[in-house]
């Protein structure tokens, strides 16, 4: 019998631009706006992407949850983010988690958290697009109080990170050792060719040497827009081999990495990849280590 484990999704991004009764913000998708990094996106640019739709979408995927990572970006204040995804939640039997923002570097960050924690029993981690150039510089003592609090809440540190600064990312992975933190996008390469494919592999090996660190494998078709599971062959390996079953969970980019795949087609290429394992092992890596380290076991 052909058994297929059940997914856990985890990172999808809500929106609603419609919505007037929250004081909420996408700012990357205002209609003349560019991402930062891929360019022009407006094909995945609609007034809405709320838990519905992303049912619709993934329904034939065999996905029984999912994890919303901060978009709301431009709020005024980030915790809004958290009860409006908490009060769309309430309404689906889907389980649904929650990484919100945090300004981890200011002295309001812990107080941030505990907000969080507050407005949803669903809060389980942050991410903090400041962290990688306070990485970059090799200072990132301002960020000790807050990870205090993580540490202590077992939240997660959603972590963006590229190639160049994950030596630094495992010297703070190390101070932290009981802190639990899941690079994003296997540290979202930039480039597909050779050189960068071999520092990227390095960058990898080294932060995957520090245990408290797991790889999302997510945001795949963001840098290799034409993708196929040849293409995407090597990267994965590289992920399995430095993090193991144990420290890899999965993730959609959904609806972003729309512009390049189905739902159903990058799924099905992530678990044709790892049908070579056992099915213990793809149990670990589709949802186990998702339910545990995301906190749906705390539902």
């Amino acid at each position: 019998m052909n058994v297929k484990p059940s997914i856990i999704d985890t990172h999808v991004h809500f929106f609603d631009m419609r919505q007037k009764e929250w004081d909420l913000e996408w700012s990357w998708l205002a209609p003349q706006s560019d991402h930062p990094i891929l360019g022009n996106i407006d094909a995945i640019k609609s007034q809405s992407f709320d838990l519905t739709a992303l049912e619709g979408e993934s329904r034939f995927a065999g996905v029984t949850g999912f994890v919303h990572v901060q978009a709301a970006i431009g709020s005024r204040d980030p915790v809004t983010e958290t009860k409006w995804v908490d009060h769309m939640a309430m309404a689906s039997s889907i389980p649904v988690q929650i990484v919100g923002h945090v300004d981890l570097a200011t002295s309001q960050g812990p107080r941030q958290i505990e907000q969080h924690l507050e407005a949803s029993a669903r809060f389980a981690g942050v991410r903090d697009f400041s962290l990688e150039p306070a990485l970059a510089s090799g200072d990132f003592s301002a960020y000790g109080p807050s990870f205090k609090v993580l540490t202590d809440e077992n939240l997660v540190l959603d972590l963006d990170c590229e190639f160049q600064n994950m030596p630094a990312a495992k010297l703070l992975a190390g101070r932290n050792p009981d802190m639990n933190i899941v690079l994003e996008h296997i540290g979202f390469p930039r480039r597909r060719d050779d050189q960068y494919f071999s520092d990227w592999s390095l960058g990898i090996k080294t932060l995957a040497e520090v245990p408290n660190v797991m790889c999302k494998i997510s945001g795949l078709g963001m840098t290799d827009p034409r993708f196929t599971a040849k293409s995407l062959q090597p990267w994965l390996e590289v992920c399995l081999d430095a993090f193991g079953p144990d420290r890899l969970v999965i993730g959609s980019n959904w609806p972003i990495d729309r512009l390049y795949s189905s739902y159903d087609a990058i799924i099905g290429l992530y678990r044709e990849f790892f049908s070579q394992l056992s099915i213990d092992d793809q149990e670990k890596i589709f949802n186990l280590n998702t339910k545990k380290v995301y906190r749906f076991n705390n539902e």
